[in-house]
């Protein structure tokens, strides 16, 4: 990556092949011996030193002695020189520890300053094609928390795949065709039935949202009772034509209120009428992977390993999602993606296997699809659960938790937890103007950095350079905490992306906005004496750089007063 922590780490993991290669006749290596894969990691235990390796332990089989001795004998031969290691210890069953010199971490003032806002990018990706897919709310109804946790899951892993060097495209999948569609058309047609006079129920599989009525009321008021006497298929088809369009160009714009835009809206029924759900079923069933039971024709699933297979076309005739799915994830392949990653919910979770299935049988490698499962949502209201019920038309909207407490924290408190992990939100406590808010205390760890600058501003002196202070004035344990953390952004960042974890980010600005606020609260930073002034004036602006790029990879704002 080219930052210092990974600098550090790639000449401590040359030093131990050094050492190992040194260390070959006394460990009793065959000559030319290749080094097994090992870790250099930061110990969750900081007293355990700034990088750990269990580098002894892998090699405990082709040496045939104790890790300890193994242990032992690396360290006698290591070289560390260039390395900023200032002690090496051995400790638990053999790992070795490393300490460096408490200097090392002034040089990542310097390199946040170098870099600014691109101070963690990477190319850990090296331009690889991802697409990442979320959403894809059927277009029936308002956005709800699931399709907001949803949103900000997936937008931020869109985020932080590019900032990892990914070639990334965000895609919306609109559910325009097949069994929702007809129910969506037989609930407009009852209610534009209703508005004039007539007695029908909407169908008791149908939608129920009083949004329906609204979509009816603006398109009698764009075309009357036209309609009224038209044949029932034209009818349904000019209210769902007007329904889907009006529903998306909804989501299109709540989204966007999120922080969130597409690079593709891809249709489902364009696979229809294109014929490419018919030619994949072909190509399903040329390959053997096809056959017909009881009128329908079935997809072999069980023979990936899925428990049962399953239906590709009814016995009416029609296909099922299922099959639309499979030509949608096959167009994703052959439109060159190296990795499709898509956000599904929690009921979607049996799917991913017969997915994956299909995706073998087409050809293609079934672990370049991944799939993020989805746990619920809560919300709670004065310790109460908010009640939540798509069909009554009686659940809490994404426009509606918008209004109440605002795209930032609505957007932190969905990537607070991983996305396997059911999620309470608590409105309450994301409308409070308090530090008990993660959000409020975040973005006032950067506004107070903001105010120190405007402060600086008004005295009319300029930000120093890091390389005209004296950084080693920096000696104060919550000055070194600080700066540790800003260290370990750039491994932070990229490892969120290759985990698809953007809760990891979450949680490092918290840690690292507690860190700031810990510092500000025991030291002041204008009006002591200059030189430890410049000092702590370049420490505090590098913690205001990556306070908001880390901020900006969770679409959360970071404003410069609160």
């Amino acid at each position: 990556m080219g930052f210092l922590l990974a600098s550090l780490r790639a000449g401590i993991e040359r030093a131990l092949r050094n050492a190992v290669t040194a260390s070959g006749e006394e460990l009793d290596l065959p000559e030319g011996f290749a080094v097994p894969a090992f870790t250099v990691e930061v110990p969750k235990d900081r007293q355990h030193g700034d990088f750990a390796t269990n580098l002894a332990l892998v090699l405990t089989k082709p040496a045939r002695r104790p890790p300890r001795q193994i242990a032992d004998t690396i360290v006698r031969h290591l070289s560390l020189a260039g390395t900023q290691v200032q002690e090496v210890s051995i400790a638990g069953p053999g790992f070795i520890n490393f300490y460096l010199d408490p200097g090392w971490v002034l040089g990542v003032l310097g390199e946040i300053e170098a870099h600014g806002e691109n101070y963690g990018r990477s190319m850990v990706g090296g331009g690889r094609k991802v697409q990442v897919e979320f959403v894809s709310a059927n277009p029936t109804g308002l956005l709800h928390m699931g399709n907001a946790r949803g949103a900000a899951l997936g937008d931020s892993i869109a985020s932080l795949l590019a900032f990892a060097g990914f070639n990334v495209t965000r895609e919306f999948y609109i559910n325009d065709a097949g069994h929702q569609i007809e129910n969506l058309a037989l609930s407009l047609e009852a209610r534009y039935l209703q508005a004039f006079g007539q007695d029908v129920a909407v169908p008791e599989q149908g939608y129920h949202g009083e949004d329906l009525i609204e979509t009816v009321r603006r398109f009698i008021a764009l075309h009357g009772d036209r309609y009224l006497a038209a044949p029932a298929g034209e009818r349904r088809e000019a209210l769902v034509r007007f329904g889907l369009d009006e529903k998306l160009a909804a989501i299109r714009e709540t989204l966007e209120q999120f922080g969130v835009t597409y690079d593709v809206w891809f249709s489902e029924r364009s696979l229809h009428d294109s014929g490419a759900v018919r030619e994949t079923l072909n190509l399903l069933r040329e390959r053997g992977h096809l056959y017909e039971h009881e009128g329908a024709l079935w997809f072999r699933a069980s023979a990936f390993g899925v428990e049962k297979d399953e239906v590709v076309v009814r016995n009416n005739g029609v296909p099922t999602y299922f099959a639309a799915d499979i030509a949608y994830h096959k167009n994703k392949f052959d439109r060159g993606f190296q990795w499709v990653i898509n956000i599904w919910g929690a009921d979607h979770h049996g799917h991913v296997a017969r997915m994956k299935g299909a995706m073998a049988a087409l050809g293609y490698d079934p672990d370049a699809l991944e799939v993020v499962i989805m746990q619920l949502v809560r919300l709670y209201r004065g310790g109460e659960i908010v009640r939540m019920s798509k069909r009554s038309g009686q659940y809490v909207t994404l426009d509606e938790l918008l209004d109440e407490v605002g795209k930032d924290a609505a957007r932190y408190f969905f990537v607070t937890r991983s996305a396997d992990s059911h999620l309470d939100f608590d409105l309450d406590l994301a409308k409070a103007q308090s530090n008990e808010n993660p959000v409020y205390y975040i973005q006032y760890a950067h506004a107070r950095i903001a105010s120190i600058l405007r402060q600086l501003e008004a005295r009319g002196k300029e930000m120093p350079r890091a390389e005209d202070v004296d950084l080693t004035l920096l000696q104060e344990d919550a000055e070194r905490a600080l700066l540790r953390r800003l260290a370990d952004f750039p491994e932070e960042a990229a490892q969120a992306a290759l985990d698809l974890a953007p809760h990891r980010v979450a949680y490092y600005v918290h840690d690292l906005a507690g860190l700031f606020h810990s510092f500000y609260n025991a030291y002041r930073v204008l009006g002591v004496d200059e030189p430890l002034e410049d000092a702590r004036l370049i420490l505090v602006n590098a913690t205001r750089i990556v306070l908001r790029r880390a901020l900006d990879l969770l679409g959360v704002a970071a404003p410069d007063r609160m």
